[in-house]
């Protein structure tokens, strides 16, 4: 079963799995900016943000917070996950988003969410750390809107989606009133027009004449940020009037498509990587297309299509995926050798499981990178593989040779059903405390 996101993302689900059809169809991954870091790129495209700076300390968090001059004063913490107000940080304290009335408040909140994990519903038990906070002003709203710029998949290019009831989530907004969220195609090849951005201002709720000419210049620079900067989506929420009748971006979130960070260095240079899985830093630095999960059968598959057949029937037969890992189709041998790593490292993984149709990727380089892999780590789970295709004997032939001991498999099934098994008994062997080691080397 599937069903349709905006921008054209589909998640597919099978027995129980979500797969996000974009990432699993390529190497996609994409730049994801802090608040803090979007604001400062907005101020730069003439898009009005709140007054604000970005501190590391509790003493950096009073200066700025005294400069504001006010005593309405917002303590955001800076994690890359979104529901950070109904968050909890790891010592206990409540919220990532604190208003406070003075500048000895703010710095006391700071201290208290600065070196700490925020948990969210979107970061899972581990949470994110959060090492910068944002001292930004306290802004009244007379109207709360939803705005964001994002690709297509029906329309084939990019859409504004508008909503007049923001500061909620969209993904509630659309099953509770869909009539609320208005969509406008736009052209590509050419900048924003008046009369498209005067459209997205009256669909935003919009009704006296200045104030829908304000909003149009700012989607008009909203959409200018989105081409020149190559982003994947601008998302605003919430999308602000002030009772001074001004249009202000509170908050917004931006992605980037990393296969233009050739050409936007600068902006890429920006990204974070302390709050992403390690797994998948690790994994993009060798170029692989890895998305970290949370099961205890470690895949390493060639192809999008089979990599999901491939956990699904994982699941199936009672295990559960430790990560979607496609090598595509022209891995070397020492990706893969560092893909062995990988899955070997992680204290999750009870068992890997290599199912590989040669086609493009050749079965005997994934053999040899097999065989490179139990020389340089110790493989401490066991391996079961399956190899079909493009020269699949003479990569039975270099296993054979090399010695190893392999589970080896003909068909998915057998292969699956022989992985579950080995994973369970690890699995059975660990909650008695018997420590069980597979030496694949001979």
């Amino acid at each position: 079963s599937g069903r349709a996101l905006l921008g054209g993302v589909r998640l597919v689900s099978l027995n129980g799995i979500k797969y996000d059809g974009l990432r699993a169809g390529c190497a996609v991954r994409r730049l994801n900016l802090h608040e803090y870091q979007a604001q400062q790129l907005m101020k730069e495209m003439k898009i009005a943000v709140p007054r604000g700076t970005a501190v590391s300390s509790k003493e950096e968090a009073l200066a700025a917070a005294k400069e504001l001059g006010s005593r309405d004063i917002v303590v955001k913490a800076q994690v890359l996950a979104g529901g950070r107000g109904l968050g909890t940080f790891a010592n206990g304290f409540k919220s990532g988003v604190h208003v406070c009335e003075s500048p000895e408040d703010a710095a006391t909140i700071a201290g208290k969410m600065l070196g700490q994990r925020l948990i969210t519903k979107q970061t899972g038990a581990e949470g994110r750390p959060c090492s910068t906070v944002l001292i930004t002003e306290r802004l009244y709203m007379r109207r709360e809107m939803y705005l964001a710029i994002t690709y297509d998949r029906e329309s084939q290019g990019p859409v504004v989606v508008a909503s007049s009831r923001g500061g909620t989530s969209i993904e509630d907004i659309a099953r509770d009133d869909p009539s609320a969220i208005k969509k406008i195609k736009l052209d590509v090849n050419h900048p924003m027009s008046n009369e498209t951005a005067t459209t997205v201002a009256k669909a935003l709720g919009l009704r006296s004449d200045e104030t829908i000419r304000k909003a149009a210049y700012q989607v008009q620079r909203l959409y200018d940020l989105f081409l020149e900067k190559d982003a994947t989506m601008v998302e605003v929420n919430p999308f602000v009037e002030t009772p001074e009748g001004d249009i202000v971006s509170v908050d917004a979130k931006i992605n980037f498509d990393d296969n233009a960070a050739f050409r936007q260095r600068e902006l890429h240079d920006k990204r974070d990587t302390s709050q992403e899985d390690p797994r998948e830093v690790r994994a993009s630095a060798a170029d692989l297309n890895y998305i970290g999960l949370d099961g205890n059968i470690g895949c390493l598959v060639n192809g999008a299509g089979l990599a999901m057949a491939t956990m699904d029937i994982i699941k199936l037969y009672g295990g559960s995926p430790a990560n979607f890992l496609d090598v595509g189709g022209s891995a070397s041998e020492m990706q893969v050798t560092e893909a062995f790593t990988l899955l070997n490292e992680d204290p999750k993984v009870q068992a890997i499981l290599v199912n590989i149709f040669g086609g493009i990727m050749r079965c005997d380089v994934i053999a040899q990178g097999i065989i490179n892999a139990a020389k340089v780590i110790n493989m401490r789970v066991p391996l079961v593989v399956r190899l079909q295709g493009n020269k699949v004997d003479e990569a039975k032939v270099l296993i054979s040779e090399s010695k190893l001991h392999i589970v080896s498999a003909d068909d998915l099934d057998d292969a699956a059903k022989k992985a579950c098994t080995l994973a369970e008994i690890t699995h059975l062997a660990n909650e008695i405390g018997v420590d069980v080691q597979f030496q694949v080397p001979v």
